[in-house]
């Protein structure tokens, strides 16, 4: 009689329980592990979409008390002595961390509680934002210690392997690139007439930009903004829909109020599976100024939409200049309203340019890849 051969535990752990990237990436990666041969658990901070969405697939969740993005030594201690009870109790083969906070402290837990193995996915490098230079080396040090403390280290893109603190570590660190599962869209016609009532205008017969982002600095929004604000000064017919929530929601809105564009740019708000809705647009933006190896770039790109985002981060990965979408600087007003007013000008090449991506998308950027290579990592 063949013995029962027992599952790997494995245990997610990630700061935030809102929706993001490192969500998803997190999301994909515990609902696409063999169930057969995997038992997966999840600690998270918050009860947010995460949460929910991994009830509803029956993945078991754990909330860490007091664990949240913000810095607070008081409170940084008691998710460390939680995290440690968590681990003691769960005795999980592999604990895969998720987040630069929780990077370190779990990578430090799971050494003392002696866990197998410790894998850390860095969803872009906190360094690399925008900081004075004290903050940047501190953080650069902090995150070459969560390189040492981990086992292994997972970074999403080209950009963020070469940026990576190697120091004496290199050997610990490997590119895996996110992917996406294929996605049922809505069509336009209907996906616009689900977002419309959001916007209490008739805008129909306008050309229709959007993006789903987090209202956070590092989404470098007031830049896509402003850059619409030029392009109806210049007589352009457009409207601006923002999906997302977020911190920075009442600034954009003294923004866009000041700027006169209350009939132009849209804060539509958090919409569950805004993804689905991606085809209402013309043209995507993503005009952040710091990324890793953004999903949302993969979903635009798989709904064959041109894109216009800016060459930072994993960015030039997904994007080729003017073959499959229109890479921009950061920060620059002018070259991301020009990029936009190319694509409502020659529409044939903004076809062309969404077909290119689609391809590279379905070629290059799957889930069934990013979760074979990670589970090479885990055996």
């Amino acid at each position: 009689m063949n013995k029962k051969v027992a599952k790997t535990k494995v245990l997610y752990i990630i700061t935030k329980s809102n929706w993001g990237g490192a969500q998803r990436y997190v999301f994909d990666m515990a609902t696409n592990l063999p169930k057969s041969e995997y038992d997966v658990t999840v600690a998270l901070g918050g009860d947010g979409t995460l949460k929910v969405k991994l009830k509803d697939e029956n993945i078991r969740t754990i909330t860490v008390p007091y664990l949240s993005r913000d810095i607070n030594i008081f409170s940084e201690w008691k998710v460390f002595f939680n995290l440690l009870k968590i681990l003691k109790k769960e005795r999980p083969n592999v604990v895969h961390l998720n987040s630069s906070k929780i990077g370190g402290l779990g990578a430090f837990a799971g050494r003392i509680a002696r866990v197998e193995k410790i894998i850390f996915t860095a969803h872009g490098w906190a360094y690399k934002e925008d900081r004075n230079v004290i903050s940047k080396k501190v953080l650069w040090f902090f995150s070459w210690l969560t390189v040492i403390f981990s086992h292994k280290t997972i970074v999403v893109s080209q950009d963020d392997f070469h940026n990576a603190p190697k120091l004496f570590v290199s050997r610990k660190i490997k590119m895996i690139y996110n992917g996406i599962s294929q996605i049922r869209f809505e069509s336009k016609t209907t996906a616009r007439k689900m977002l419309t009532p959001r916007s209490d205008l008739g805008v129909r017969n306008t050309a229709w930009i959007g993006t789903i982002s987090e209202l956070h600095k590092n989404k470098g929004l007031p830049f896509a903004i402003l850059a619409v604000h030029n392009l109806v000064k210049k007589g352009y017919n457009v409207s601006f829909f923002i999906i997302g929530s977020g911190e920075e929601k009442f600034p954009l809105e003294q923004f866009i109020k000041k700027l006169g564009l209350e009939n132009n740019v849209f804060l539509l708000g958090h919409i569950d599976e805004a993804r689905t809705l991606i085809k209402a647009f013309d043209i995507f933006t993503l005009t952040s100024v710091k990324e890793g190896l953004p999903y949302v770039l993969l979903e635009a790109g798989s709904a064959s939409l041109p894109i216009v985002t800016t060459h930072i981060g994993g960015m030039p990965e997904i994007i080729e200049n003017k073959k499959s979408g229109r890479l921009v600087q950061t920060k620059n007003t002018k070259a991301i309203e020009n990029a936009i007013s190319d694509l409502i000008d020659f529409k044939q090449d903004a076809l062309e340019y969404g077909k290119n991506l689609k391809e590279k998308v379905e070629r290059d950027f799957t889930v069934e890849q990013m979760v074979a290579e990670t589970v090479g990592i885990y055996d």
